[in-house]
């Protein structure tokens, strides 16, 4: 009987596949391949008056898109087919039209952080022919809530502002107070990076005085007038009084400054001893001495303590003086060109910052790894994966609490999760993950394998970054599959 079955099976297929094919046709034939239907007949060449005919709103309002003006059939173009008119775009997506006229801000040629709506969604902001607002936003920059502000719709900043803390005024002057959507330039710049009107600390002064009385006393009297106001001050909202970073060094936070700082003297801050790193020893003594007699040493922690870390407040845990990125590659040339360069960075890397893999005090192991071999990326990535959060905080920490991390980390940066068991389930779910050993004396290693074999820890071509710079597919496989894929590893 399944013999018979499977004869009819055989014997029906080609008819299948045309009765499959044949349906396939005729509902392309019969949809709208060109989107809905025009209400009324059209010609092809049909001219922007016909249009304004019935569309003459879209051509009226404060702020009229200058490409109205040049004609609808500047952006549409008119398709009849049979009796059937289709009014279309010129091109497949928004944004590809939008940017054939507005070509510096495609995504692609911009060096720099841009706005995540300017990348492909132009209208999630604009309106493509006319509005109330300036530069045909869809909303105003100004209000206290989404209804009113086109930026609290994907932004909640100042909307949710702690009992105890504190909330910038700036936020009611409106947002293009202090950002320009599309500026962009050099990355790390945190004008560009946060598109700001201008860097710090030249847009703080347009508000506040540095010769103002009560900020002066406010700063304890030390000289803050060409400070970067950022390092301590969070300039939107803060679950602390006065605007202040999320992470306080806690002389700071206790009002303390006699323990770091002299009265200032000729405009200048003058420290309570010597150096630096004699001040940061006081209680960091533990650092001091791993920095020095690390078997793996790092020469950028051998300078003073502030060369990296802000002695005051951060956004950040472990209190970094700009952020966990910028610090090392301002050292690290080579992973500063690889981020500007590559298509596909690995976010622990140039998101959260090198320390989230790497010691940056001093390690016992080679390049300052937090853990050896595959340990280091199933840390975050294995099926074990189990971030501890931190009580009476917004954090979670890895490696036994080494590194903080936010809350939302994981949930938010979509981790990957790899289902390994016994060593294997990576790319497929027989797939070897670990060094092939001797079956007859498990000392032996018969093929070194881990994640480094296939994958870049920094960057690359692709989401994948593998080795080499390839792109994923049997070609790449086939550099250790010898022949068809599914031969034994030569």
């Amino acid at each position: 009987m399944l013999r018979d079955v499977d004869h009819a099976v055989r014997h029906l297929a080609p008819f299948a596949e045309f009765l499959i094919a044949t349906v396939f046709m005729a509902f392309v034939i019969a949809a709208p391949v060109f989107g809905d239907i025009h209400p009324v007949p059209l010609e092809k060449n049909t001219d922007s008056a016909k249009c304004l005919e019935c569309h003459e709103d879209r051509a009226k309002g404060k702020n009229v898109h200058t490409a109205v003006a040049m004609g609808c059939l500047t952006c549409h173009e008119i398709r009849v087919n049979r009796d059937a008119t289709y009014v279309k775009l010129t091109k497949t997506t928004v944004a590809g039209l939008c940017l054939s006229c507005h070509d510096t801000k495609d995504a692609s040629k911009i060096k720099g952080i841009v706005h995540n709506p300017g990348i492909r969604n132009c209208q999630k902001c604009h309106d493509p022919h006319e509005s109330d607002n300036k530069y045909q936003l869809l909303k105003p920059t100004v209000g206290a809530d989404a209804k009113e502000n086109l930026c609290l719709n994907c932004h909640t900043i100042g909307l949710n502002t702690p009992v105890k803390g504190s909330r910038h005024p700036a936020l009611d002057m409106g947002c293009e107070t202090c950002h320009i959507t599309h500026k962009t330039g050099e990355r790390g710049n945190v004008e560009f990076d946060y598109h700001l009107t201008k860097a710090t600390p030249a847009l703080c002064i347009d508000c506040h005085d540095a010769k103002d009385a009560s900020l002066q006393k406010a700063h304890q009297d030390q000289p803050f007038g060409a400070a970067n106001c950022l390092a301590c001050h969070d300039p939107h909202q803060s679950a602390s009084p006065k605007l202040l970073q999320a992470f306080l060094h806690p002389p700071f936070a206790d009002k303390a400054c006699e323990i770091c700082h002299a009265p200032a003297k000729d405009g200048k801050v003058v420290l309570a001893q010597t150096d630096v790193k004699a001040i940061c020893g006081t209680c960091h003594d533990d650092k001091i001495k791993l920095i020095e007699t690390a078997k793996v040493q790092h020469p950028g922690a051998a300078g003073d303590c502030t060369d990296c870390h802000n002695p005051h407040a951060s956004k950040r845990p472990g209190l970094p003086k700009t952020n966990g990125v910028e610090i090392c590659i301002t050292c690290h040339s080579e992973q500063a060109d690889l981020m500007k360069t590559a298509k596909a960075l690995h976010q622990p890397v140039f998101g959260q910052g090198c320390a989230s893999c790497h010691e940056p005090h001093g390690s016992e192991r080679a390049k300052l790894l937090r853990a050896e071999g595959n340990a280091l990326c199933l840390e975050c990535h294995g099926p074990d994966a189990r971030p501890a959060k931190v009580k009476d905080a917004k954090l979670v920490t890895i490696f036994g609490g080494a590194v903080r991390l936010p809350d939302d980390y994981f949930s938010k940066n979509q981790v990957f999760v790899l289902q390994l068991k016994n060593g294997k389930g990576h790319p497929t779910p027989s797939h070897p993950t670990e060094d092939i050993r001797d079956l007859n004396d498990l000392t032996k290693i018969v093929t070194p394998l881990g994640c480094m074999t296939c994958h870049q820890p920094h960057a690359g071509p692709s989401r994948q970054m593998l080795v080499k710079n390839q792109r994923p597919g049997l070609e790449f496989c086939r550099g250790c599959h010898k022949g068809s894929i599914g031969d034994q590893i030569q």
